[in-house]
């Protein structure tokens, strides 16, 4: 299915594309029909209602690229990682979410772990770069870059944030159920590996 909806996409965009740039009204009823089977197909595909995948199809012209998703990776003194529970779907993961227009990924990890965990952190590295199609997450209608970044514990108190139900920091060996679409347990372990060997190289796919 994963590889059926990756299809969907890439017509999608190839659609998108072509209804942006297009001067030939045949072309531009090709590309209609193009977009139309696209989204037929996402529909079957995800059961997602008619409404949400309609902001998925803009009519913005522009050259369509992906969406990227920042992760803050961040250790105690105890070599556990930091954790938060998302109120979405009741499962942990990596604080972050989706990077923000005139702000650097470094200032959007600094800012979603100080959102969701009230603690201030300064970030140090890039860890990985990731196309979300390449890794087992379940299917998602955006074409997604996920970018790890290692950061610091510099203070701050825990706070209460209306999408976080709990965070706190675990062991490699006592993980909780991780909230997939965000990020995988191999991914996870994947982190604790660079805290292990530091001078590893930045993983990108």
């Amino acid at each position: 299915m994963q590889a059926i909806l990756d299809y969907a996409k890439r017509l999608k965009a190839i659609s998108h594309v072509g209804l942006s740039y297009c001067t030939d009204d045949y072309d531009r009823e090709r590309y209609e029909e193009l977009k139309s089977i696209s989204l037929g197909l996402v529909e079957l595909l995800t059961n997602e209602p008619v409404e949400k995948l309609s902001l998925f199809y803009s009519d913005t012209k522009e050259y369509v690229t992906p969406k990227t998703d920042i992760r803050a990776v961040v250790f105690n003194e105890k070599r556990e990682i930091l954790l938060v529970k998302e109120r979405a779907d009741g499962r942990w993961s990596l604080p972050g979410g989706w990077a923000d227009i005139g702000i650097s990924p470094k200032e959007v990890a600094v800012k979603e772990v100080l959102e969701e965990t009230g603690l201030h952190v300064e970030p140090e590295r890039l860890l990985a770069v990731m196309d979300k199609r390449l890794h087992p997450h379940p299917p998602a209608l955006e074409y997604v870059y996920k970018m790890f970044i290692q950061c610091r514990v510099t203070g701050g108190e825990w706070n209460k944030a209306f999408d976080i139900l709990d965070k706190g920091f675990f062991a490699k060996d006592n993980l909780p159920p991780m909230s997939l679409e965000r990020v995988l347990p191999e991914q996870v372990e994947l982190m604790f590996e660079y805290q292990e060997y530091p001078d590893r190289e930045t993983y990108c796919d």
